[in-house]
């Protein structure tokens, strides 16, 4: 069994920054594409962040393109987010996500963490 746990999220003032980690565990083989997502009150999820295999490639939402930065580091099976300068608007439930292989003849599945709730205020 796969499990995916975040941590780091938390109450920030306009300005600050936070720092999001994600670590998968379990059964796992191989981790291709790893990601970001957030949902805010009444919002649909939305894709933050995500970074390929071997972190050759990111790709991020337009409003946090300067300000956020996702990494992984694969002997650990994590990925990160660093987030900086956030604003009231970055608040939301974050989920990180993955696609793992448990073994070299099974096909990738998409996990998901249960979220780490970031709040931006004064």
């Amino acid at each position: 069994q796969v499990r995916l746990v975040e941590s780091g999220g938390g109450l920030v003032q306009p300005g600050g920054s936070l720092r999001l980690s994600c670590v998968a565990s379990g059964s796992i083989y191989n981790i291709n594409n790893m990601g970001w997502y957030r949902q805010a009150p009444g919002k649909e999820r939305e894709l933050v962040a995500t970074i390929t295999s071997g972190a050759r490639s990111t790709k991020y939402l337009d409003s946090v393109k300067s300000r956020f930065a996702i990494s992984r580091d694969d002997a650990k099976n994590a990925v990160y987010l660093q987030m900086n300068s956030l604003n009231p608007e970055d608040t939301a439930v974050y989920y990180c996500n993955a696609d793992i292989q448990d073994s070299p003849v099974t096909p990738y599945i998409v996990y998901w963490g249960q979220g780490t709730q970031v709040s931006v205020s004064s």
